[in-house]
């Protein structure tokens, strides 16, 4: 659809408005429910659902666990009680056997080492009857067969074990008295045999009663997610019949809205809160009708901008093309004469100097001194063009090794004038240019060197400090300073402070190194005072995946400072 359809559909629907709302009006009156009947809102239908599913949580939780507990019960007791009586009870058993078999041994063979079994019986009994006493806790019937068990062995010590035992040891013959020992004894054995099918019966018992327990617990856990299940779907088909069929209703006139019905009316019966919305929907719909047509008009209008600039920016391809040309025009067809002017006017000199007043000398010496001034010129004015708009590829480039290779180009100057640069701290690895980066090093030291006091050993110092995403790097120099009110004026291109008798340059190099940290991402101020030196600081920006933002402390080495 064009947009001057549009806005004549918007101009329609406009027009259409006051009879559309009559219609709704009427078809208010003919769908809209009895006023008498009271309705929740779909807040309120999801509160009755989950305060129903809240109460059943609340009971379905305290029948659990209750169910669970005693089911726990069950088992707590077969395992912690029940299972370890049985095992106590059989070795009962067994420490029962080795008394008997120890004395019935000594007895018969008057060996003492017969005792060391009835003996180790004895205590190992006395510790059982502790541990049984614990574990029977809650089973008096059991308990009593204990009991009858204890009796039953302290009479056959008492009776015939002790006496067998002294018998033999003082030399007399206590064979007959082993048949009666061994009748006693069997009758203690007979009781420990009862307990034992005592304690299984009981065992039998609370195993039946752990599992009942623990298929009530499961049934009781089923029926549960059943009816969480169950209140789950009854949720779903409540909110779809309360609120689905409402929104899908205004999703549906909503749609045709935005297909350009403007003059379709937005109504809805259902819960109080979509009743809101639909009406708040409506007036939005009233709205954009009447702010339709003001849009189309600012629409036209920024097209005419749009054009404007695209206008704009075709003229600056054409002044960036014929740059390009003026470029490569300077530095061919402008410095080959100009070459060509320097070169004869030496040869002349060379060849007819002995010829030549000391005037001719002076013009050949202007002439050859303008035309190198106009090639230095005419260099500065293609790296300040070429910076940034060349296609070079940003590399990491490590700032400590671009400051090395610019010390190395200025190593003449600073061998002349005495020069110190001192680093402090590492220089860190950044993304860029290592030529333009060369550059800026090379301009701004070379310029502290250049506006040096002559009173004093000029001192340049290199410093680098961590901020938040950034490198702030700075050159400080104790040369002749500069006013407060030409801070600025210096970054503009062919602004001198100085006349060209007492510095040489052609005024380009501080707006070299703006356009170099700008084409970076950074930017570069400058501070100082006359007669108090200068202090230069710029930003570049961190590597994208810098380890730790911080830079080294520790000074480097003696080695890397030059004088």
């Amino acid at each position: 659809m064009t947009r001057t359809h549009e806005a004549h559909e918007a101009h329609e629907a406009h027009g259409t408005l006051e009879a559309a709302e009559a219609r709704e009006t009427a078809d208010k009156a003919v769908t809209r429910r009895s006023s008498g009947v009271a309705r929740l809102t779909v807040q309120g239908w999801i509160h009755v659902v989950l305060a129903v599913n809240v109460l059943l949580v609340i009971v379905f939780a305290v029948s659990g666990g209750v169910l669970q507990a005693r089911a726990d019960d069950r088992t707590d007791l077969l395992t912690d009680g029940i299972q370890p009586a049985r095992s106590a009870a059989f070795q009962l058993e067994t420490s029962l056997v080795d008394q008997e078999t120890g004395v019935r041994g000594y007895v018969l063979s008057t060996d003492t080492s017969f005792l060391e079994p009835y003996e180790s019986g004895v205590r190992d009994e006395a510790a059982l009857r502790a541990r049984l006493s614990t574990l029977l806790t809650g089973q008096p019937r059991i308990a009593a067969d204990l009991r009858a068990v204890q009796l039953a062995g302290d009479a056959w010590r008492r009776d015939y074990a002790r006496p067998l035992i002294e018998s033999v040891r003082t030399g007399g013959r206590a064979a007959p008295g082993l048949e009666a020992s061994k009748a006693q004894f069997d009758e203690t054995r007979n009781l420990l045999s009862t307990m034992e099918t005592h304690l299984g019966q009981v065992r039998d018992r609370t195993r039946a009663s752990a599992e009942h327990a623990r298929d009530s617990r499961n049934l009781f856990f089923a029926g549960t997610l059943a009816a969480f299940l169950a209140s789950g779907l009854a949720l779903t088909l409540l909110l779809h019949r309360i609120v689905g069929r409402p929104l899908r209703t205004l999703e549906a006139a909503s749609v045709d809205v935005s297909g350009g019905a403007f003059e379709r009316m937005i109504r809805l019966d259902g819960p109080r809160d979509l009743e809101a919305v639909a009406r708040a929907v409506e007036e939005m719909r009233r709205r954009i009708v009447e702010e339709l047509s003001a849009s189309m008009a600012r629409e036209t209008l920024l097209e005419q901008r749009t054009a404007e600039l695209d206008a704009q920016a075709l003229e600056l391809k054409r002044s960036n093309a014929e740059l390009e040309q003026f470029a490569y025009v300077a530095s061919h067809d402008l410095q080959e004469p100009l070459r060509k002017v320097a070169s004869f006017c030496q040869l002349l000199e060379k060849r007819y100097g002995d010829r030549l007043d000391d005037r001719a000398k002076q013009y050949i010496d202007f002439a050859v001194d303008g035309a190198k001034r106009m090639q230095t010129l005419i260099n500065d004015l293609l790296t300040f063009s070429r910076v940034g708009r060349v296609g070079e590829k940003l590399v990491p480039v490590a700032l400590d090794d671009v400051l090395d290779r610019a010390l190395g180009n200025l190593s003449v100057a600073l061998d002349e004038t005495g020069a110190r640069v001192v680093r402090e701290g590492s220089l860190p690895t950044v993304t860029g240019d290592a030529t333009t980066l060369t550059m800026l090093w090379q301009n701004l030291i070379g310029n502290a060197v250049k506006f040096r006091d002559p009173g004093r050993r000029p001192e340049i110092v290199v410093r680098c400090e961590a901020a938040e995403g950034e490198w702030r790097l700075g050159v400080r120099d104790n040369g002749i300073g500069i006013e407060s009110e030409f801070r600025e004026k210096v970054f503009v291109i062919f602004q001198r402070l100085h006349g060209r008798d007492e510095y040489d340059g052609t005024g380009i190099g501080l707006a070299v190194c703006r356009k170099i940290v700008e084409h970076h991402g950074g930017i570069i101020t400058l501070e100082g005072a006359a007669g108090e030196g200068t202090d230069v600081s710029f930003t570049l920006p961190m590597a994208r995946d810098e380890p730790d933002p911080r830079v080294d402390e520790t000074a480097r080495p003696p080695e890397g400072a030059r004088t």
